[in-house]
């Protein structure tokens, strides 16, 4: 009895992993079809003064940066994404594990994977590129602080869904889980 616990609480842990991926992923693509298919590029609007959607297509990583060709970029992407897989399941495995770690790495997995589907398929589907070539779909803009001249001050990036996920999850892995990073 005492062997089928664990077994019991990974398969569990694993449902809830598979859960989170495809859900966010869902979303994740659901916004981005949306705004790729319903604005125009460089299209805005703002939401609040605070708050715009703004359609971009970012071609590198987090803030258009590229050190990268695209390819080896996607590719580097993919092996990074299968590690951090593989480490998921090497956690899922330890009943000591918290939880809410595993999540934290569920969610970076999902945005990673968002991002990663508009690399490989976004070129080919929307005509611009090859496979593996596609750009990254951006819309969310929180100009939060401006200067005198309007100019913002913070928050300037666009980003997206999976950005988001990536971002939070690393947060609360900073906040409430180094620990089990140290590890």
């Amino acid at each position: 009895m005492g062997e089928t616990e664990p077994i019991r609480g990974s398969q569990g842990r694993v449902w809830l992993v598979t859960g989170i991926i495809l859900a966010s992923l869902i979303i994740d693509q659901a916004i981005k079809l949306y705004i790729a298919t319903h604005f125009a590029l460089g299209e805005s609007h703002e939401v609040f003064s605070w708050f715009w959607i703004c359609y971009i297509e970012n071609n590198g990583m987090a803030f258009g940066i590229e050190w990268f060709s695209k390819l080896a970029l996607t590719l580097f992407r993919l092996i990074v994404v299968g590690l951090l897989c593989w480490y998921t399941h090497e956690q899922i495995r330890q009943p000591k594990v918290p939880t809410g770690y595993i999540v934290t790495l569920a969610f970076i997995i999902a945005g990673a994977l968002g991002n990663i589907i508009d690399c490989v398929f976004y070129g080919k589907l929307f005509g611009y590129a090859g496979w593996f070539y596609g750009r990254v779909v951006d819309m969310f803009y929180f100009p939060l602080i401006h200067n005198s001249a309007g100019e913002v001050l913070f928050f300037r990036p666009v980003f997206n869904f999976a950005d988001s996920c990536i971002t939070c999850a690393v947060f609360a892995i900073l906040f409430f889980y180094l620990k089990e990073l140290k590890k």
